[in-house]
């Protein structure tokens, strides 16, 4: 082995033990809180993950009817939020913490106490893990979202209400009954269990999950969204389930892509029309 070889492994080595100091510390960090083996604390850490990523597309809304420059990134800028819809969302949410998560967070803490390993996970684990419970999680919504769409008493009952605004906004994400709400939490929570994942990583696909889920119903499409920066049409996001949301038969899938093509649902024209 030559010595630019011997530098790059070195390097390499270097980077890695690097990144597994920095998430043991964070791991240690956040072991140190009771809280996190709390009935109490997945409500609370769901409702601050949710409503963290929701503030700075609120702070761009109300700022939306007096600045050109954020207007113009918005996709339906002719669509103002108003605090009346803002806080019906609000409550909405708020409501199906209280009354159902935080009950089955109750009943979960019972059945399965929380177990906090001594050691982090490693980098590469901790995204490779993320990326499959986000690539399932797509899966599943995309199923449970053709299949309440496609049986009108489904899409009645259970899916109208995530639908009642057609230009979304981030509080909107979770503007939803209680089925859709407790289907997709399962989906959320069940991909981790079924892949051993570690509970930090659990909690970065959660809050990740959540971002792309806000991000998606935002409203708004910067040159720096999820979608330019994925490559080759692989990723949705905002743009295309705004699209869903104004068009309602199209567009399922709630990030990436590859489903809506097999399924000839996708629908990438049209874009310009609703704003």
């Amino acid at each position: 082995m030559n010595s630019s070889q011997s530098d790059l492994s070195a390097a390499m080595k270097s980077s890695e033990a690097t990144e597994k100091l920095f998430l043991q510390i964070v791991w240690d960090w956040l072991r140190e809180w009771q809280i996190l083996r709390s009935p109490f604390f997945p409500v609370l850490f769901s409702l601050t993950v949710y409503l963290s990523c929701c503030l700075p597309y609120i702070f761009l809304d109300l700022l939306c009817s007096r600045l050109i420059l954020i207007r113009r990134f918005r996709i339906q800028p002719q669509n103002q939020v108003t605090w009346t819809k803002a806080w019906r969302c609000l409550c909405k949410c708020l409501h199906n913490h209280v009354s159902f998560i935080l009950p089955l967070s109750v009943v979960h803490w019972y059945w399965r106490p929380v177990v906090c390993p001594p050691l982090a996970p490693e980098m590469q684990s901790v995204i490779q893990d993320v990326l499959v419970c986000l690539l399932l999680f797509d899966t599943q919504y995309f199923l449970w979202h053709l299949l309440h769409h496609k049986v009108p008493w489904l899409y009645r009952f259970f899916h109208k209400e995530h639908h009642l605004y057609t230009a979304t906004f981030s509080l909107t994400a979770e503007h939803t009954g209680v089925w859709e709400m407790l289907s997709l939490g399962f989906f959320a929570k069940l991909n981790p269990m079924l892949l051993g994942c570690h509970p930090l990583t659990e909690m970065l696909f959660f809050v990740t999950n959540i971002y792309l889920s806000v991000e998606a119903h935002s409203g708004y499409e910067f040159p720096w969204s999820p979608h330019r920066l994925v490559p080759f049409g692989l990723y949705g996001g905002a743009r295309y389930h705004h699209l869903h949301h104004f068009k309602v038969k199209v567009n399922y899938a709630p990030y990436f892509t590859h489903w809506d093509r097999l399924f000839y649902t996708l629908q990438e024209d049209d874009i310009e029309d609703i704003k």
